[in-house]
């Protein structure tokens, strides 16, 4: 339904954007990747795909068209639902999450909370033949602002960890203040999952 969208960014954490489009604000739910990427930006363009479910419509937005791609493909396999591949692409870079399954690295999908080994294999075996032909495109990390262990915190809250669970791992981590938003994350999913 939408292609993209283009505008303001009057609200960004690390779950969630709000888009002012000409006086119309959209809420759209993003990846770690896609905050690395505009988390220094007061606006610019998200490629979006809408969920539709029974009780909601949920937007999704992705800094690059290759990131959007990789979530429709995770989609396409069974057992991932929107969150799932969410989570995957938060883990995960897009041109990781194309390594892994060409390489058939199943390992790398059973780190992500959510995938089991079924699932992972699932991912490798139905999208191995739909990812050969394309080229991903490397996201590199932003400097994050000094509440990068705040932000994480939410994000991974809003991911569906536990807060005290979160909050327990994140006191166990050496965590330094030059560390972004996206590395605290990944530490924290790497000690999560």
């Amino acid at each position: 339904m939408y292609a993209y969208i283009n505008g303001q960014y009057t609200f960004k954490s690390p779950t969630e954007v709000y888009i002012d489009v000409q006086g119309v604000g959209y809420h759209v739910h993003i990846s770690l990747n896609t905050y690395a990427q505009i988390e220094s930006l007061d606006a610019g363009k998200l490629y979006t795909y809408l969920h539709v479910k029974e009780d909601a419509q949920i937007l999704f937005g992705f800094h690059s068209e290759e990131e959007k791609k990789l979530f429709i493909l995770l989609l396409s396999v069974s057992g991932i639902g929107p969150n799932t591949a969410r989570i995957i692409l938060s883990s995960m870079t897009p041109i990781e999450v194309r390594t892994a399954i060409l390489s058939e690295n199943d390992a790398a999908f059973k780190k992500v909370k959510g995938v089991g080994p079924k699932t992972a294999k699932r991912v490798i075996l139905d999208l191995k033949d739909k990812v050969k032909a394309g080229n991903a495109m490397a996201t590199p990390s932003q400097q994050a602002p000094s509440s990068a262990k705040d932000q994480a915190m939410e994000a991974l809250v809003a991911l569906g960890f536990q807060r005290q669970k979160v909050s327990k791992v994140f006191d166990k981590l050496a965590l330094t203040p030059e560390m972004s938003t996206e590395e605290v994350i990944k530490k924290g999913l790497q000690s999560l999952t």
